[in-house]
């Protein structure tokens, strides 16, 4: 079990009620806590979303809080400021006075500033420092009006070539306030990427959906995250741009298998980050299983940082794997399924 869960499980005793664990990790928590507790989770991670189904923890997978009551909220800390700042208000609008939030994390994850950010809404107590990890207890002392969920929009201009995009970006959402350096690499790439049916592995913000549906209003752009956030964005960046939506399907997934079949392109900067760990299980699947995904002579275009050795992993099953930028401290690799395996 997740240390945060087993500091939460040592304090069970303050909860009773119906419970939200907000961001909570996929483990058993939720079935350890006492009978006299009713959790719930709402996580904005599809492959935990899908972990909690199957284990049979009521799981809420949105942007959004629940629509149901509840007595007390267990915040796990993300690891945006930003994220947890939208987190506290949309709670403090939908809990009452002298209702609890307790806040759990890592004490390398910043759960201290976070405990900081509670004190807007109410004094705070530290409850528990354990298993590197702190749970702190806030009694909300001031509720808020709930503000619309694009108040808590970043927005911003990319220039590609003579096209311009406008960029809208949710909080926790990877590169939420700029252009990062890999898609930047990437982006003049992409006027060279074959039309048709196209997934955007990974779509963050969707800056290489909106530009790839920008080129060519023919495409199909399917945009993959496992975020809930991140497919948000997608979506408003398309109508900040006002591209056609009948061109984007949005799909949460738990990782690169539950991407379409027949694709004639997949582009990604791949993640290979989990919360504050880093995880290259997403990325090197994508490697992994990307031929299987496209049409015969289907193509995979890649960023990725110059010490991730993806090309060995690429070859394996395309049998080439080209380099086709190499600058900035990152790669655009190229394969095309036509060639011998």
């Amino acid at each position: 079990m997740d240390p945060r869960s087993e500091v939460v499980i040592r304090q069970q005793d303050y909860l009773s009620g119906q419970v939200l664990l907000i961001n909570a990790p996929n483990d058993q928590l939720a079935k350890n806590l006492p009978n006299k507790v009713q959790a719930s989770v709402w996580t904005w991670n599809y492959a935990d979303h899908q972990g909690f189904i199957s284990s049979g923890i009521h799981s809420h997978f949105s942007v959004e809080f629940p629509q149901a009551p509840f007595d007390q909220v267990v915040i796990f800390v993300p690891k945006s400021k930003e994220l947890l700042n939208y987190i506290l208000h949309v709670v403090v609008s939908h809990l009452k006075l002298d209702q609890n939030i307790f806040l759990i994390g890592e004490k390398k994850g910043g759960v201290e500033r976070a405990a900081k950010q509670l004190l807007q809404y109410g004094k705070t107590l530290k409850l528990d420092s354990a298993r590197h990890c702190q749970l702190w207890q806030m009694k909300i002392e001031k509720t808020e009006q709930l503000k619309p969920l694009e108040h808590w929009l970043k927005t911003y201009t990319v220039q590609i070539d003579q096209e311009q995009l406008n960029i809208c970006a949710l909080p926790g959402v990877f590169s939420q306030d700029h252009l990062d350096v890999g898609t930047a690499v990437l982006v003049p790439y992409l006027s060279q990427v074959k039309s048709g049916k196209i997934a955007d592995f990974g779509c963050g913000a969707g800056i290489i959906s909106a530009y790839l549906a920008k080129l060519d209003s023919n495409r199909q752009i399917f945009a993959l995250d496992v975020d809930a956030f991140a497919l948000r964005s997608t979506e408003l960046t398309f109508q900040r741009n006002g591209l056609n939506l009948t061109q984007l399907n949005l799909q949460a997934v738990t990782g690169f298998v539950d991407a379409p079949n027949d694709l004639d392109a997949i582009v990604s900067n791949p993640p290979f980050h989990q919360g504050i760990h880093t995880n290259y299980d997403a990325s090197e699947e994508l490697c992994q299983r990307a031929k299987r995904h496209l049409k015969n002579s289907g193509e995979l275009w890649i960023v990725a940082n110059r010490f991730l050795n993806y090309p060995p992993l690429i070859e394996q099953s395309f049998g080439e794997c080209l380099v086709k930028a190499d600058q900035q401290g990152f790669k655009v690799l190229y394969a095309c399924a036509n060639r011998v395996s």
